[in-house]
């Protein structure tokens, strides 16, 4: 629930999160202030900076480009059925429609062969000039039929000069990447407050158990209400909450209003028995060389806890992983034909000869699964907590439609060093630790203590 504007795109392995998604953001790589134009002929652009402020609208030829770019550039657009590409832009755009009441009789989809460009053409035909905001809403459903967390259409807006805006609560515990997390428990939890907050000055604290967002319940059954996200994005949005330590439930309205300036930074700590613990929030750059510098003047053990951690560059796991081992495959990036690419510990990092620990759980995801599968699958050391997002389908790069609005598709595929798929599965836990609502209100840490025990 941190509604943040940033004109950054992100071009590395790392989660995208969006404003309105309930964690953490995780920053982005920037890129020089010039503009790209797209090609006006279907195809789509490269991007190599910020895209220019004014966004004219949506056009059919915007929902073209996208058809073409996903053909082009996607990990498996060679192989893909073009007939499956524009079924999912029509069910998106004649549902966009209904939800309006603006539906048209005429409006279906017309006979495909599996010929791209024949096939468009005959899209083209039935939608004429087409609704902006349901074109918009084709290529957003287009792009989630590749059923891919990486591939993505955002609208990217500049930075306000307020600074970013939200309400404060920047964790919860059904986090799983950039959504709810379908096999999330109940309750559901807040993880996260920032501080000076709207949250905050409401009283909201890390443990509060959320009932109902918007009088919508958190969960219907078992399962957590995937409605939720909607009622999240609302610049003003009413909460039910119950306190875990006394049980009191009372109804908080929070309207979303400027937030503190955060930079992404490492943390650390000493722990009983000499043991470093060591906080990575996300492998944003020069998160690895902050890491290692603080683990420099630890003797035994290390504690790296990844909890939340959405992802970053892996470059930047690469190189922390370098300081626990050498000469490791960390993971493989593997096109659609051809030979997959190792991914390796950097040895120029000195090795630190130190015993480790990793805490996860479900809002790990991306480059920060990268990091866990390859303690894992090398043995150098043990996970605990649960398991990770399964948000690691390859990095992601990006690509200037003419509406202004940007399209992240992955071109490689994501291993790890076991060669094993990662993504939508996770990384599993080598002991289960969770952290419940009671423990965060009370200040207990199950997994850290899990942790000081194995070592």
């Amino acid at each position: 629930m941190i509604r943040t504007v940033c004109a950054a795109v992100l071009l590395t392995a790392a989660t995208l999160h969006t404003a309105t998604a309930p964690a953490t953001t995780v920053p982005a790589t920037t890129v020089p202030a010039t503009t790209v134009p797209a090609t006006g002929d279907g195809g789509c652009a490269r991007i190599t900076a910020p895209p220019p402020e004014s966004a004219p609208p949506t056009s059919a030829n915007t929902l073209r480009q996208a058809y073409e770019c996903v053909l082009d550039n996607y990990y498996s657009g060679p192989v893909l059925d073009s007939k499956v590409l524009l079924r999912d832009a029509l069910a998106a755009y004649t549902q966009e429609l209904m939800r309006r009441g603006a539906d048209k009789a005429g409006l279906r989809l017309p006979a495909l062969t599996g010929n791209r460009d024949a096939d468009w053409a005959a899209f083209a035909g039935m939608i004429g000039t087409g609704d902006p905001a349901a074109l918009r809403a084709a290529i957003t459903g287009m792009v989630a039929g590749l059923h891919d967390d990486h591939a993505r259409v955002e609208r990217i807006a500049p930075p306000s000069e307020d600074g970013p805006v939200g309400t404060g609560i920047a964790g919860l515990s059904a986090a799983q990447g950039p959504r709810l997390d379908p096999a999330t428990r109940p309750p559901l939890f807040v993880t996260r407050v920032l501080p000076g907050s709207p949250a905050a000055t409401a009283g909201i604290r890390p443990g509060d158990i959320i009932e109902k967002v918007d009088g919508i319940p958190a969960f219907i059954g078992d399962k957590v209400n995937q409605s939720l996200v909607d009622a999240f994005a609302s610049a003003t949005v009413r909460l039910t909450l119950k306190r875990p330590t006394t049980g009191r439930v009372r109804t908080v309205q929070l309207t979303e209003g400027p937030l503190e300036e955060q930079e992404p930074a490492v943390t650390s700590k000493t722990l009983p028995g000499g043991v470093t613990y060591v906080k990575v929030p996300g492998f944003f750059q020069g998160a690895a060389d902050q890491a290692i510098a603080t683990l420099k003047g630890a003797t035994k053990a290390v504690v790296v806890d990844l909890r939340g951690n959405g992802g970053g560059s892996p470059q930047e796991v690469n190189r922390l992983l370098g300081a626990f081992a050498h000469g490791k495959v960390t993971g493989y990036f593997c096109p659609l034909t051809g030979e997959c690419t190792a991914n390796r510990t950097d040895d120029s990092v000195p090795l630190l000869g130190l015993r480790l620990v990793v805490l996860t759980d479900r809002a790990c995801a991306s480059a920060c699964e990268h990091f866990s599968a390859a303690v894992k699958d090398n043995g150098l050391g043990a996970l605990v907590g649960t398991r990770t997002a399964g948000a690691v389908s390859g990095p992601a790069e990006a690509y200037l439609l003419d509406d202004n609005s940007v399209l992240l598709l992955p071109k490689v595929r994501h291993l790890g060093p076991a060669r094993e798929i990662i993504d939508t599965v996770g990384v599993p836990a080598d002991h289960h630790a969770p952290m419940t609502a009671l423990d965060l209100a009370t200040g207990r840490d199950p997994g850290l203590a899990k942790a000081l025990g194995l070592l």
